[in-house]
């Protein structure tokens, strides 16, 4: 799991990616990114699409579409993997990257998923504070064999869930990879635990959980749209 903190020709941007086993998937407040990536002589060559996933004007595009192919080439710098590439639907583009690895060795153990359990995969993921409070969060959440990760432009997940006939739950962790405290008030600051329930299906999934912020207990609501599915294999 890393931050991703990226420059097109004259905007900027964040996201969180997994990458894995020729695999990248992730994304952040607005867009979501899947791709595959292959080690050619010592050098990481990936190819990411994009989609947008959150249907507000204010969380503009970088690029000129909402669906782009972006080609990278780059190579690790101690921990650090720096990238540099195009938008391929964008004539003399210039992109660059500068993938940074999150919290890996927090990652708690993966809870049992059954017949009927949510779909591994990529999702969408619409948080709406409860009780009158304003505020909320969109994002993405990596579901994969009863773990969770995900994140979006200043947090990340990591957590577990357990899931079968339609149901599930689980617990995970809200931390920054950004500070936050400006924009998200509620959450910056602070390491949030969550815990949720709620039902599932081949599309998607509907949570309600609580988030404990320091000493204050936050109930909240989210959706979730399958936006990859995740083969295994």
């Amino acid at each position: 799991m890393y931050k991703v903190e990226y420059d097109i020709n004259d905007g900027s941007g964040r996201s969180v990616l997994y990458a894995q086993g020729g695999r990248m998937l992730g994304g952040n407040t607005a867009f979501a990114h899947f791709g595959s990536y292959r080690i050619v002589d010592g050098e990481i060559v990936a190819s990411l699409r994009t989609r947008r996933h959150s249907p507000s004007p204010q969380r503009r595009s970088l690029v000129s579409a909402d669906a782009v192919t972006i080609n990278i080439r780059g190579r690790a710098k101690g921990e650090v993997y720096r990238f540099a590439g195009e938008v391929m639907e964008d004539a003399g583009s210039v992109f660059r990257a500068v993938m940074t690895p999150l919290g890996n060795e927090d990652v708690p153990p993966p809870g049992a998923v059954g017949e009927g359990g949510i779909v591994s995969g990529l999702y969408s993921i619409d948080i709406r504070m409860l009780d009158g409070l304003a505020g909320g969060h969109t994002g993405v959440m990596l579901l994969r064999q009863g773990r969770i990760l995900g994140g979006d432009a200043f947090f990340y997940y990591l957590g577990a869930y357990s899931s079968a006939n339609g149901r599930w739950k689980g617990e995970f962790v809200n931390q920054e990879h950004t500070p936050a405290k400006s924009e998200h008030p509620l959450f910056g600051g602070y390491e949030v635990g969550i815990g949720f329930s709620g039902r599932c299906d081949a599309g998607g999934a509907e949570m309600e959980a609580i988030a404990l912020a320091g000493k204050r207990s936050i109930r909240l609501a989210a959706t979730l749209k399958l936006i990859q599915p995740f083969a295994d294999g």
